[in-house]
């Protein structure tokens, strides 16, 4: 894109009509550089040609007859002639997907309005025990081949992007050890080996260890052969879902609170109409089973709080195993600075969220874990919030992330209990399915946010 104006001296004040003109004869439709709203950037008087990408430093704005104004001014009138043109997509759904989906999408300088009927602290993500996972998690909501294939690439691009919001604590994202613990000798689980196979150089510090049993107070009598611990992202999803929501608003989002019923196929040319959509999509959940006439069920989890007085720095898990008729299995974490999370369950098909610790299901699972970690019988009780339940989105056999067909309609859930792990990975992969329809400029979010590194 070639600017009218060659020089300070043979440049004329900018006046409405003549500059009107100018900027019609731009030809270069993506010629949008988002921080020069925001920041006063020097500019060399002569000849050149816009570079979007281009970084020059801050500088006080010149006066009225500079090239520069003309150039902010270039570009208010950039976003105003293209409000309309810009790639616009709805999100449904303000769980970790949606929001993340949508973090992603604006990132790409992509219009994003968000729909949904509930958010933090009312939707399932924020009782998620969010420990990033490699497929299958430990409450076994994934077996099926295909899908395990898939979320194995959202896993591990998810996991770089958290090792990098671990560092700033706005975010609520920690780095902390995590072992997993087995009944046998992993040499008797071709599967276990495998699994390790395909991780263990995709994370940080892992090592094979069946010392660590001892090492970490485990219940000797429960007869434990094996053990494995790496440094896993762990997010305190309370703090990292606001910070989310903070995120999408700093760029601009558009949030509608609002029930919707209805096949979304059947509904889609009204919808993207109504919110001038180029795309929409489905991060409902649960809601999947009315919104796309699926087969979406529950798998209902349940987590007891307590404070961490004991110290605790590390996560402790043992799978549940495929076709064990006990719904229980250990999971014990640190959540954020000053909690631990005692785990879980899961109960597939149930809907009822009124259990407390007098539950049968809470009470097995609690004393299961008491016995297998007897340090956590000295941790107190979270009286404000003993218990924490959730119904996990699950499908029969995979996750859905795809575009329904003769639609512009892209569906993404039924990630069971891996949707914080698999966010990431997600995002990018609608990311990609949606942008490779326009060609838009990204957007940098460090112009932008408040806090926080994204990649």
């Amino acid at each position: 894109m070639k600017f009218i104006h060659s020089s300070r001296s043979a440049f004329q004040p900018i006046m409405g009509a003549a500059f009107l003109t100018a900027c019609a004869n731009c030809s270069n439709e993506n010629a949008f550089e988002p921080g020069l709203l925001f920041l006063m950037f020097s500019h060399r008087p002569t000849t050149k040609t816009c570079n979007p990408g281009r970084k020059i430093l801050a500088s006080p704005l010149p006066n009225d007859h500079s090239p520069i104004r003309a150039r902010v001014l270039h570009q208010i009138l950039f976003l105003v002639r293209n409000a309309n043109s810009r790639l616009s997509v709805l999100v449904i759904g303000a769980g970790v997907n949606g929001l993340t989906t949508a973090l992603k999408l604006l990132q790409h300088g992509a219009q994003v309005t968000i729909l949904a009927d509930k958010f933090a602290p009312q939707v399932t993500s924020v009782v998620a025990g969010a420990l990033w996972e490699w497929p299958p998690a430990v409450c076994g909501s994934h077996h099926h081949k295909t899908s395990l294939a898939r979320s194995k690439v959202w896993s591990a691009l998810s996991y770089p992007v958290f090792s990098s919001l671990a560092s700033n604590p706005r975010t609520g994202v920690f780095l902390r050890p995590v072992t997993f613990y087995f009944k046998n000798n992993l040499e008797e689980s071709p599967l276990e080996l495998s699994k390790i196979a395909e991780f263990c150089d995709k994370v940080e510090g892992f090592r094979r260890d069946p010392g660590l049993i001892a090492k970490n107070g485990v219940n000797a009598s429960l007869g434990l052969k094996d053990a494995y611990r790496f440094i896993a992202p762990m997010v305190d999803t309370d703090v990292y879902m606001s910070w989310l929501l903070e995120q999408v608003r700093a760029l601009g989002c558009r949030i509608v609170e609002r029930h919707l019923q209805g096949s979304l196929a059947e509904n889609e040319h009204r919808l993207r109409e109504n919110y001038s959509a180029d795309w929409i999509v489905n991060c409902s959940g649960l809601g999947a089973r009315e919104l796309a006439c699926d087969n979406v069920y529950p798998l209902r989890g349940a987590l007891v709080r307590l404070h961490n007085n004991i110290g605790l720095a590390e996560a402790h898990c043992v799978s549940h195993q495929s076709g064990d008729a006990n719904p229980s299995f250990v999971f014990i974490l640190p959540r954020g600075r000053d909690r631990i999370l005692v785990g879980g369950l899961a109960e597939e098909n149930e809907w009822d969220l009124d259990l407390t610790l007098d539950h049968p299901s809470v009470r097995q699972m609690w004393s299961h874990c008491l016995e297998f970690l007897p340090a956590l019988k000295r941790a107190k009780l979270d009286e404000t919030e003993p218990v924490r339940v959730g119904l996990r989105p699950v499908r029969p056999h995979n996750v859905r992330l795809e575009i329904e067909p003769n639609t512009r309609i892209i569906h993404n859930y039924g990630h069971g209990g891996s949707g914080v792990t698999f966010s990431w990975g997600c995002a990018s992969e609608i990311a990609e399915l949606v942008l490779s329809s326009s060609e838009i400029p990204e957007v940098e979010l460090n112009q932008f946010a408040t806090s926080g590194q994204l990649s």
